[in-house]
């Protein structure tokens, strides 16, 4: 089943990603069950899913890794991705670069692979490692580099010829912390030079952080793709209720789905706003002690979309990742 998404009026011009009904299948297996997608120009979107969602299968698609069995993708204008090969960035989930090779070189590897001079990528590599802390790094082999210092190099690589679109599969995963922050700054500033970026991830987090669009992704399909807040928006916003009176008539004001937790009383916010609330508990003498409207997170809107099977399988935390 196809699920079109808020963006499907936007002018082509505007989309570095536009694709319908992609489907593919892997013997038996229906890895992708119909995808539609359109990403903005300049934007940050997260593909946000369970591990073994289907979004891996997916970026290969766009990137023109592999074929659709079904649908169609345009990718920057562009029909078939590999003629915009040099226009675009990409990060695999599976990470690799050669032991042997100083980082400078493997940055400007990296750049040459898409039709960068090797001399202009060593100059640009030194540069990014300098910017980014790394410049004692620079003739050192990767064999000698921590694990997130390799991480941090393969991504320069993946940036040293100046994409117009960048897609990080699972880029996150098994940074600390310190590096997490780092590249989120960096992504960050990709799109505020107008960069368009796409990430996947199962980490939450990330993805309400950073992210203006988002698209869910769960057994191979996409039951959600727009705007976070969107998603956000598909459940109530919550009430949270502490008071002094245990009982009396400002008890009517409360919802049927009211639940008390130790002082606390939580509910969805009525149809009718805050204020008709608070009279009716002032008037109620429910003898308030605080009031605070909470409006549900990306986790929550994930499980009222994707469902609880999904949800279960993502990390909600950072601290999750770390490695």
């Amino acid at each position: 089943m196809a699920i079109a998404t808020p963006q499907q009026d936007t002018p082509p011009s505007e989309l570095a990603i536009e694709a319908r009904g992609l489907v593919k299948r892997f013997d038996a297996t229906l890895a992708v069950d119909g995808v539609d997608l359109t990403v903005r120009r300049g934007s940050i979107t997260g593909i946000l899913g369970p591990n073994g969602a289907g979004k891996t299968t997916t970026l290969r698609m766009l990137l023109g890794i592999i074929d659709p069995d079904e649908g169609t993708r345009r990718v920057l204008g562009h029909e078939n991705p590999r003629d915009v090969a040099r226009l675009i960035g990409y990060l695999p989930e599976e990470r690799g670069l050669y032991p042997a090779m100083k980082a400078v070189e493997a940055i400007a590897f990296m750049g040459a692979l898409r039709g960068l001079p090797l001399a202009e990528g060593r100059k640009r590599g030194r540069a990014l490692l300098e910017d980014h802390g790394l410049g004692e790094a620079a003739d050192r082999q990767i064999r000698h580099l921590s694990k997130g210092m390799a991480q941090i190099v393969q991504l320069l690589g993946t940036l040293v010829h100046d994409p117009q679109l960048v897609i990080l599969d699972e880029p996150f995963s098994g940074l600390d912390a310190i590096n997490q922050g780092k590249l989120e700054v960096l992504i960050r500033g990709l799109a505020d030079r107008g960069v368009t970026v796409i990430f996947s991830t199962h980490v939450i987090a990330h993805a309400e952080r950073l992210c203006e669009s988002i698209a869910i992704i769960a057994g191979g399909r996409v039951p959600f793709a727009g705007r976070v807040d969107e998603a956000r928006d598909r459940i109530p916003a919550q009430v949270r209720l502490e008071t002094s009176a245990h009982d009396g008539p400002w008890r009517a004001a409360l919802p049927d789905t009211a639940r008390q937790v130790g002082q606390f009383w939580f509910f969805p916010l009525p149809e009718t706003g805050v204020e008709p609330l608070l009279r009716a508990l002032i008037d109620g003498e429910a003898g308030i002690q605080s009031l605070s409207i909470e409006r549900a997170g990306l986790h929550d809107a994930f499980v009222a979309i994707a469902g609880e099977a999904a949800a279960a399988r993502l990390v909600t935390s950072d601290a999750g990742e770390e490695g």
